[in-house]
């Protein structure tokens, strides 16, 4: 690292102790590549470390956080999309440098874009007259992410100006935005809690559908048709000797899990002091050490129970049942307009969609269900795609689906409901273990 001469010893000192130290090693796990991140302690510095792996689509299989005082050291066991360790350089090296640079607010790419966020009760067909109001005030959708969860819909979609191709700044313009697509969101029974908003502002997509959804109380809705089996097991129990809520979490693994939990912990401005994650056979197990950002644990039943349906909440997001069809094909005007009123028309509700374009490419995929939100018949996603075009819409795997946690008496050990604890001096030894600071934590 190189100093500018007008610095003097305490400017460097500050900086050396501020930027993270950030290690990539291939050599010491057979599986896995090790991302080791030591940096000073911050509220919202784990979720900066989570969010770039994930931003990367990589796998995090283990992960062991551990703060000592004001310092920081995280673990991550991270494989490529395939379970492959990282080989490619361009990769390693952007990590390293998004590591070092936690402090900063980086882009999301979207700066020349509008971005309109949308929440409201969902219903089919919402969002075929959603992108027709869009198409027909001449927006532009460039990119959007649509999530649904106990029949609420939150959304995210950047737009620019048809003609200009630029971001739409006229206020008159983003007002006439704004009212119609809350009258589309109210409907007939949604006159209080349909919001729409208009912002030019860089923000992380995945974690503002998180934060819109919280914000709408999405948790305390319970949809009739998610079952019990279907819900990730999650407890909270206190450790008054030390002074933490001790928060595990047992489900189904899939990609960006340590990321939606970290996301809503971060959010409900709880600090996590020590964490595991390992994950076995499809399961994934997390243990969280948490404190307010005041430094006192959870004190009531109806906090605890809150935290248990805001991480439930938070994991379920991403499991919206249903058929996958992935759309590619040239971009037009009207295109996603027609294409979720073919979905319409033909009986299908949209429960997740993810919209991008390139250069003049649209590769959108829609989580698809009947208007009951049971699986679709065969006969209906042919109809659709003979209509879309059968080289255009393709049907993918379904999305991943929450099966029931496991329950055998074994796993008790783990830490879930009234599980043996396990003691912090343990923990602590098994980070510094995995450090590498220590030869044994036995």
């Amino acid at each position: 690292m190189e100093w500018s001469a007008c610095l003097d010893e305490y400017e460097k000192l500050v900086i050396r102790m501020t930027t993270p130290r950030v290690v990539i090693d291939n050599a010491v796990c057979d599986t896995a590549t090790l991302v080791k991140v030591d940096s000073a302690r911050k509220h919202g510095i784990l979720l900066e470390a989570v969010q770039v792996l994930t931003d990367l689509n990589l796998s995090i299989k283990k992960a062991y956080i551990s703060s000592d005082g004001r310092w920081f050291m995280d673990v991550f066991h991270v494989t490529d999309q395939n379970g492959n360790k990282l080989t490619d350089e361009s990769v390693i090296s952007y990590i390293e440098q998004s590591l070092c640079t936690c402090n900063s607010v980086r882009s999301n790419g979207f700066e020349d874009l509008t971005a309109l966020e949308l929440t409201g009760t969902d219903r089919p067909g919402l969002l075929s007259e959603v992108f027709a109001v869009l198409a027909d005030l001449e927006c532009n959708v460039v990119e959007s992410k649509v999530w649904t969860h106990n029949g609420r819909i939150a959304s995210l979609i950047y737009v620019k100006d048809c003609d200009s191709g630029s971001p739409i700044e006229d206020s008159q313009k983003i007002n006439r935005i704004e009212g119609r697509l809350r009258n589309v969101l109210k409907g007939d029974n949604d006159i209080r809690s349909a919001k729409t908003a208009v912002s030019m502002a860089v923000t992380h997509t995945e974690r503002r559908l998180h934060q819109m959804m919280f914000a709408d109380r999405d948790y305390e809705r319970k949809s009739t048709l998610v079952s019990s089996e279907t819900t990730p097991t999650v407890s909270v129990q206190n450790w008054a000797e030390r002074g933490y809520s001790i928060v595990n979490v047992l489900c189904k693994d899939r990609p960006k899990l340590l990321f939606d939990v970290v996301c809503t912990l971060t959010d409900m401005d709880y600090v996590v002091f020590h964490a595991t994650l390992d994950t076995a056979s499809n399961e994934a197990y997390q243990e969280f050490y948490i404190r307010h950002t005041d430094g006192t644990p959870i004190s009531s039943e109806a906090e605890r129970q809150r935290v248990i349906q805001c991480l439930q909440a938070s994991i379920e997001r991403r499991a919206s049942e249903g058929v996958k069809l992935e759309l590619y094909t040239m971009d037009r005007r009207g295109l996603l307009s027609d294409v979720t009123r073919t979905f319409r028309e033909n009986g299908l509700n949209v429960t997740r969609a993810e919209i991008s374009t390139t250069s003049d490419t649209a590769m959108n995929v829609f989580c698809v269900t009947d208007a009951a939100g049971n699986p679709v018949e065969p006969k209906t996603i042919e109809a659709v795609r003979e209509k879309i075009g059968y080289s255009n819409l393709k049907v993918k795997e379904p999305p991943l689906i929450y099966h029931k946690a496991v329950k055998d008496e074994n796993t008790t050990m783990r830490g879930t409901g009234g599980a043996v604890l396990l003691s912090l001096g343990s923990l602590v030894r098994k980070n510094l273990y995995n450090l590498g600071l220590i030869r044994s934590y036995s």
